[in-house]
């Protein structure tokens, strides 16, 4: 079971606008899990965000997405997993970082209440939140760079993962237009948005992620 520590504040600047910013340490059945938690005064939904198998949570698109939930009156929690925070690169198995993952989010929904869960990642992160979707209570999933398959074989596909959240909730993939691991097909989620001339990692185009994000953070903005 989760236990969540004494947060601290998060350093000055961190914060986004209209909103005060904490870290959380959460401790799990995986090892414990740390959390960039942004939070208005009245958060109207909570959306959790995680990373990619060997990246952060200081990426690009992550941080695009953070900034326009916050403005719409949004909590957003970036979340370093379990395997990161002990400096692995590669997550192992999926039951026990799922499992992880179900226990961070009762956890921080003890923290932000009564409000709609949304949640999402980049790559493996997108998996994790695809895959937890259902259990956790989300009402909707965002997957940047959803890896449908790893590069150069596409036999090995990961629709199945996709489709665990897809087949009862709204799920919104953007994917680059060049990823190796290839695009989710757009009858497989409720829009399929691709950035043209991009890679796995997106070097530009996040603004366009943000506003393609922003009519689905809306939704649960105004329903909240």
């Amino acid at each position: 079971m989760a236990s969540c520590r004494r947060p601290r504040r998060c350093p000055r600047g961190r914060s986004t606008p209209g909103s005060y910013c904490e870290f959380v340490r959460i401790e799990t059945s995986a090892g414990p899990a740390e959390i960039e938690l942004d939070k208005p005064k009245a958060a109207r939904f909570l959306l959790l965000l995680t990373h990619g198998s060997g990246g952060g949570v200081e990426a690009k698109d992550l941080l695009a997405v953070r900034d326009r939930a916050v403005e719409l009156g949004g909590a957003v929690a970036r979340v370093v997993q379990p395997y990161r925070v002990a400096g692995r690169r590669a997550p192992g198995s999926t039951t026990p970082q799922d499992a992880a993952w179900l226990e961070i989010v009762g956890a921080l929904r003890k923290k932000v209440r009564a409000t709609p869960l949304i949640q999402g990642g980049r790559s493996n992160g997108a998996r994790v939140a695809c895959r937890t979707a259902v259990a956790a209570g989300a009402r909707g999933v965002l997957a940047l760079s959803f890896p449908l398959h790893p590069p150069g074989k596409p036999d090995k596909t990961r629709r199945d993962e996709l489709l665990a959240a897809s087949g009862t909730l709204d799920v919104v993939v953007i994917n680059g237009e060049k990823d190796p691991f290839g695009i989710p097909d757009p009858a497989d989620a409720a829009q399929v948005t691709i950035i043209a001339g991009q890679p796995h990692s997106f070097r530009t185009g996040f603004d366009l992620i943000a506003d393609t994000a922003e009519p689905w953070l809306r939704r649960w903005s105004e329903t909240g």
